[in-house]
């Protein structure tokens, strides 16, 4: 089996040798889009398969802004193009369907036939359960497709799911608040980011929302501290031996600690929702009454779906997150991952057909041009048209190593565990020494 160690450095790698998101997926070999939809790979028709009444459930996380109505489009041209077989495409909140909604299907043998699969512990689980598809042999070229950015996504040298977007995350934030508060560049440092706060509550807005009411989002302010304070080689380590021995761990929830105590999130942080409605924190940020979010590549297309015109703001800018002076951090260091697909181990034939077309250039170029994120097929990159997606994709290519979402690299146990000990930080019945305590302990009962 693939080990942490083995995922996170071809993440990394891919970062460290100065690709750029072109050059993410592989050139050679004949691109999945050169297939009929629902007629694999080869372009050869398949009688048999058209003939067949077949229903494939699909369930993502699209269910704001542009991308479900990609999604719906996907679902509705396969069925066109593939007589017999019916797509019934649902979306549903991420946290929801990664934490309950998927584990509880697949345990109870009753499943989607296509599905949101996550990288590292995760998918190793999935594989290890017998839930999953290998892919090698049914779409070849679509594999190919995707390059290096598909290696998260294997177990023992086989292929469970396919990234359809791959990104990092940074802050958004509203440019015209910057400028009303005075801040001439973004920040660069974390003294910067303190400054930035002070001269946003002096113009009376919250400098910064979190959605901490569902955890993950908090999660990922110590998850960057700890990707700034932890040198790259101790981040390595903790993801291949659960070590967390190293002093930085627990000075990155040192350094969380008095940033929260800056006061620089809005009121009622504990409670927010992160992207659904006006009171979300992705809605804060999209009606001005929060001036920055730390969110995920994809935030663009949420925040733009949470407008009163449902197009993404002029005013949105994206910058990533800051080093921390003094620290054994990489300073161009940067914390991501992505949205991939894959098919239950039952389901049918078409389902590797559906997931394919969903990869083809076609498709990938729509979900590009739509700002709902940066494809992970090479030929579709240049459909991007999104300012502030071209900021991200340009913000992946400069990074120097690229961590995993810490919760996804860790797996379930750790993972749940290292969350809720950060978020007790946040509601302030929890310290930096009790997140890597929980680590520990959650590390040894596997």
């Amino acid at each position: 089996m693939m080990n942490r160690r083995s995922i996170q450095r071809v993440v990394a790698g891919v970062a460290a040798a100065g690709l750029t998101l072109g050059a993410l997926a592989a050139c050679g070999g004949e691109s999945a889009d050169t297939a009929s939809p629902g007629t694999g790979e080869t372009g050869e028709g398949t009688e048999t398969a058209a003939a067949e009444e077949v229903t494939i459930t699909w369930w993502h996380n699209a269910t704001s802004g542009p991308l479900p109505a990609v999604w719906e489009k996907v679902a509705k041209d396969f069925e066109a193009n593939n007589p017999g077989v019916t797509v019934e495409q649902t979306g549903y909140q991420n946290e929801d369907l990664q934490r309950t909604l998927i584990p509880n299907a697949l345990a109870s043998g009753d499943g989607p036939d296509l599905f949101q699969v996550w990288p590292g512990g995760e998918i190793r689980d999935q594989v290890a359960n017998g839930y999953l598809m290998a892919l090698d042999d049914a779409i070849p070229d679509t594999i190919a497709a995707v390059g290096a950015t598909v290696n998260p996504w294997q177990v023992d040298g086989a292929t469970y799911g396919i990234p359809f977007t791959f990104g990092i995350e940074g802050f958004w934030y509203n440019k015209d608040l910057f400028e009303q508060a005075g801040i001439t560049t973004p920040p660069s440092t974390l003294a910067e980011l303190n400054d930035a706060v002070t001269k946003l509550k002096a113009i009376n807005v919250a400098p910064i929302a979190v959605g901490a009411g569902e955890k993950w989002p908090a999660a990922h302010w110590w998850y960057q501290f700890a990707l700034h304070s932890c040198s790259p080689e101790t981040l390595t380590t903790g993801a291949a031996d659960f070590d967390f021995t190293d002093p930085c761990w627990v000075d990155a929830g040192t350094e969380l600690v008095d940033f929260i105590a800056s006061e620089p999130f809005q009121d009622g942080f504990l409670g927010t929702p992160a992207q659904t409605g006006a009171g979300s924190s992705a809605g804060m940020l999209a009606n001005g009454q929060a001036a920055m979010e730390l969110m995920g590549h994809w935030n663009a297309g949420v925040v733009g779906g949470l407008t009163p015109d449902e197009e993404v703001p002029e005013f949105l800018g994206w910058f990533p997150f800051p080093a921390i002076e003094g620290s054994a951090g990489d300073p161009n260091a940067a914390l991501g991952g992505g949205d991939g697909f894959g098919c239950a181990a039952d389901a049918p034939k078409q389902c590797a057909d559906l997931l394919a077309y969903i990869m083809s250039e076609e498709v990938q170029k729509e979900f590009a041009a739509s700002g709902s994120g940066i494809p992970t097929v090479a030929a579709a990159q240049d459909s991007l048209e999104d300012q502030n997606l071209k900021a991200v994709a340009e913000g992946l290519s400069q990074a120097s190593f690229v961590q995993l979402w810490l919760d996804t690299e860790y797996g379930t146990t750790v993972g749940n565990a290292m969350n809720e000990g950060i978020v007790n930080v946040f509601a302030d019945n929890g310290t930096p020494e009790d997140i890597v305590k929980r680590m520990q302990d959650a590390a040894a009962t596997l």
